[in-house]
């Protein structure tokens, strides 16, 4: 199975007031970044709050955006979250159960992060022998540590068969391409995280941007997606990145409560309130996104709508 090339947005948890999962509101949130142009949807990942819910809830988000989906792009979701690699591979089952084109591991979540690649790899591949039959993918997530996946590890795990997506926190734009010579001629698709090296990450040969930018502007994500080769925008394109790569640490400031403020002020109905300290959304803060919004609306919306 191919997933395919594109913007797979790393989905939002909205939740109400009180905490509970804002259930009405994750089915238009679904169908807002559908209709921005995601080719598939990556649901109960970091973005999601994904540490923060619990087993039951971690499952129903997956399960209803899978059923909001209903077949128009795929979804994956993550299935790992501790535990011993038994228990690991027992909810990667539960997480396919549900639907999903394909379960996602927590990289760092498959060795202690003094254990070498050698023990990494070793459980990995028991992993999947306890999950036979389930399309996997890997995410080089910064919580509880970051542990990037080599070259070598991943081509190995790509040529199983069972490894069709990769989420690369590496931002290292080498690191990506050694990657991708590794995994090549397999059923696999690496989706870059880092927009500061997104159009030359695709051009390099990625499928495609899984990224935090796309909570603020999937839209425009998803249009650098489908323009990042074509000659005729190139001063557009170039402009698109230079953007992203400016506003690279607001966006992940307060993060994820500055990506819910931000789609507010676009008009869209989502409360901020988030189960993840990720400390205050300041004056400032709000501020500086507000001049954002308006710099998008400037130079970018019009092209990205075509009008």
């Amino acid at each position: 199975m191919n997933l395919p090339h594109g913007f797979i947005p790393v989905m939002l948890t909205p939740f109400h007031e009180d905490g509970a999962v804002d259930f009405e509101t994750l089915t238009r949130l679904t169908e807002f970044y559908l209709d921005a142009g995601a080719a598939g949807l990556f649901a109960t990942c970091l973005s999601s709050e994904m540490y923060e819910l619990t087993p039951d809830e971690r499952l129903a988000v997956t399960e209803h955006v899978v059923r909001t989906a209903a077949g128009r792009v795929p979804v994956v979701a993550t299935g790992t979250f501790g535990g011993t690699i038994s228990e690991q591979a027992d909810f990667v089952k539960k997480t396919a159960d549900m639907g999903v084109q394909a379960v996602i591991v927590i990289s760092s979540l498959l060795a202690e992060a003094d254990e070498p690649d050698e023990v990494w790899m070793e459980n990995a591949h028991d992993l999947l022998r306890q999950t036979e039959g389930v399309p996997l993918g890997f995410y080089e997530c910064p919580v509880p540590y970051k542990r990037l996946l080599s070259p070598e590890s991943l081509g190995g795990l790509a040529a199983t068969g069972r490894v069709v997506y990769h989420k690369d926190t590496s931002l290292d734009l080498d690191q990506v391409k050694a990657k991708l010579a590794a995994a090549q001629g397999h059923t696999f698709g690496l989706y870059d995280a880092y927009m500061v090296h997104a159009v030359d990450s695709l051009r390099a040969g990625a499928s495609g941007l899984s990224c935090i930018q796309g909570n603020f502007f999937p839209e425009l994500v998803d249009w650098l997606c489908r323009h990042f080769d074509d000659p005729a925008q190139a001063e557009a394109v170039e402009a698109v990145q230079a953007f992203f790569t400016k506003n690279m640490d607001l966006m992940h400031s307060a993060y994820p409560t500055i990506a819910k403020y931000a789609l507010r002020q676009r008009g869209f109905p989502i409360s901020e309130k988030t189960r993840r300290n990720v400390g205050p959304l300041t004056g400032d803060l709000r501020g500086r996104v507000d001049a954002l919004l308006i710099e998008y609306e400037v130079n970018f919306n019009h092209r990205v709508h075509g009008v």
